[in-house]
């Protein structure tokens, strides 16, 4: 892998534009459990005999907030528990070193920011956990940990109403703002494309690995395991997401 993983360091050392691609892998190596491992939560039924994908979509947050929130908490524990590991600050330093190197994340951690990822360079295509907000009057309420130790579902100080997260939940639209981004950087191209830790095929995951491979760009995959995505990128980087990383960064870097 060692002469792979030179020829990529050597393209996006040249590189002027790359977007990088994020997923559950990456926060795994935090500690934090991927989308079908917290706690068996993603492994099928609910204990209350419901698809978990229905447990946790934006109708069932309207009927039934209390049940909703029983599984958002959860989500909201693992992700307090855990913290950015070296891939997200190797990422962070890459964005450093190329001014024009995006993010498009689908974890909802917040871990990319707390790495130092450019906010206006992070595009959070599945929201984030906190901080939480008032459904009925919009008020902010910032300290998530503090909830998720009190009565579930949470309520607004200011108007009792129920608080939410702005995470995108099962039924609920993508962020248009977001997707507004996404496609506008799309449009002005990307010489490199790196998808680290996910195995989503997701159109707007996919898209801009084939669209970047199709103008000519170098596409790359980080992840120990094969996915949708490996047939049609040009290079499969086996191994943790923190590993693969690090080493990109220090032959870019030249450490």
């Amino acid at each position: 892998m060692e002469s792979e993983l030179l020829r990529v360091a050597k393209v996006l050392k040249q590189a002027r534009r790359i977007l990088i691609i994020t997923g559950a892998g990456l926060s795994a190596d935090s500690g934090l459990p991927t989308y079908r491992g917290l706690g068996g939560l993603y492994n099928g039924m609910t204990e209350e005999g419901l698809p978990i994908e229905s447990a946790l979509s934006g109708p069932m947050l309207q009927r039934n907030p209390a049940l909703c929130w029983k599984y958002l908490a959860q989500l909201g524990r693992a992700c307090l528990s855990a913290r950015p590991n070296a891939g997200h600050e190797a990422i962070a330093e890459l964005q450093r070193i190329k001014p024009e190197c995006w993010v498009l994340t689908q974890n909802i951690d917040g871990y990319h920011r707390q790495a130092g990822s450019p906010p206006e360079r992070l595009i959070e295509i599945h929201g984030e956990i906190s901080p939480l907000y008032c459904q009925s009057c919009g008020a902010e309420s910032v300290e998530l940990s503090q909830h998720l130790a009190g009565e579930l579902p949470p309520k607004c100080n200011e108007c009792g109403g129920i608080l939410r997260p702005p995470v995108v939940l099962f039924e609920e639209l993508l962020p248009e703002q977001a997707i507004e981004t996404l496609y506008a950087e799309l449009r002005k191209g990307f010489d490199a494309v790196i998808s680290v830790g996910t195995t989503a095929s997701f159109p707007y995951i996919i898209e801009p690995v084939v669209r970047t491979r199709q103008a000519g760009g170098l596409t790359v995959e980080i992840n120990p395991s094969s996915t949708d995505l490996t047939p049609i990128v040009d290079v499969h980087l086996k191994g943790k997401a923190l590993d693969v990383l690090r080493g990109l960064i220090s032959h870019i870097s030249g450490d």
